[in-house]
């Protein structure tokens, strides 16, 4: 819970400022001025879905914001009913960056989308000349399916001649009070104590630093004018896996990660799962009647490891974006 609880405290300071835009309007139409949302939110439950936690941002929500309803590719605890418009959202499609569960994507255009891949592969998310992030991706496979149930267990982000690694340890049995956070830097651990706001900041890269955004499973990764991340650790829950038939065992729960990625300086040439969608001459190609678009072209984005920049529309290195990078942070 803890994990969550720093997404939706991010959704609640966006959530603040439409709310705010929105009343300065009506109040300029000689309109009711609404008061803005607060960052406060209760957790309650749905009737008849007792797997779906939905979140009530602002003390004063109607009685008829209670309940909500995601479509059912919506992880159970990303549904959120922002009051006081009772607007039901998913937070994965929340605003552009966003990834979690069997990966759903929001693209830097705004439109969702899956991209499934394959367990136990690496696949470029970023290529852009002085940035490189490809996700490991973990799953398990349905009998019944031709494809894997896939999930993000780690990220591989290259930026100069630096390597940082985020990761969900593997676990049997979940307990959210456990840290199953593994993170590194240039392969050396990094180790932050386990206390909100406590942060580590690299001796070599100054702008780099880490800092825990809940006392276990949760990060925010931040290299000043490059990027942004958001990282938390979740589980599959049985519940999750019955609804799903995602075949979840005693021995492991699938914990995987879910993200939120804010970039600063992509080119225009960047590339990558998710990157070419931030590309101005990106076309959307996505079937539009189709209720969750999925990508394909799955070779192009296979990389060999974890910190390889070697898949198909790889951008990592091709100009002089690299120095820069070096002079800014170094």
């Amino acid at each position: 819970m803890a994990c969550l609880h720093a997404l939706v405290a991010l959704l609640a300071v966006l959530v603040a400022v439409y709310a705010v835009a929105g009343a300065a309007a009506q109040a300029q139409k000689g309109q009711p001025r609404q008061e803005p949302l607060t960052s406060d939110y209760r957790v309650v439950k749905q009737a008849g879905h007792s797997n779906q936690r939905v979140l009530a941002m602002s003390m004063r929500c109607p009685p008829q914001c209670k309940v909500g309803k995601c479509d059912k590719g919506c992880p159970a605890d990303m549904c959120t009913v922002v009051c006081p418009s009772c607007k039901t959202v998913c937070l994965c499609d929340f605003y552009p960056g966003m990834v979690c569960g069997d990966p759903r994507f929001t693209g830097g255009d705004g439109n969702n989308f899956y991209f499934h891949g394959k367990k136990e592969q690496n696949f470029c998310t970023i290529s852009d000349s002085n940035l490189h992030i490809n996700a490991h991706f973990i799953g398990k496979r349905n009998p019944t399916m031709s494809r894997d149930f896939t999930w993000i267990q780690a990220l591989g982000i290259s930026f100069s001649n630096h390597r940082l690694y985020i990761g969900a340890r593997k676990t049997v049995k979940w307990d959210s009070e456990v840290d199953r956070l593994e993170l590194a830097f240039d392969n050396m651990p990094i180790d932050i104590p386990a206390e909100i706001g406590r942060q580590w900041q690299s001796d070599v890269v100054s702008d780099l630093t880490v800092m825990r955004s809940a006392m276990t499973n949760g990060v925010r990764v931040q290299l000043k004018g490059v990027f942004n991340i958001m990282a938390n650790v979740v589980p599959i829950t049985k519940e999750d896996s019955r609804i799903h038939n995602y075949g979840v065992t005693d021995d492991d729960s699938l914990v995987h990660l879910d993200i939120s990625f804010k970039f600063h300086d992509l080119t225009d040439d960047v590339h990558g799962v998710l990157g070419q969608t931030y590309r101005t001459d990106y076309v959307n190609r996505f079937n539009v009647s189709a209720s969750m678009p999925v990508m394909g072209g799955t070779a192009n984005y296979l990389s060999s490891d974890i910190f390889s920049a070697d898949c198909k529309v790889a951008r990592f290195g091709r100009h002089a974006g690299i120095s820069m990078v070096t002079a800014t942070v170094n």
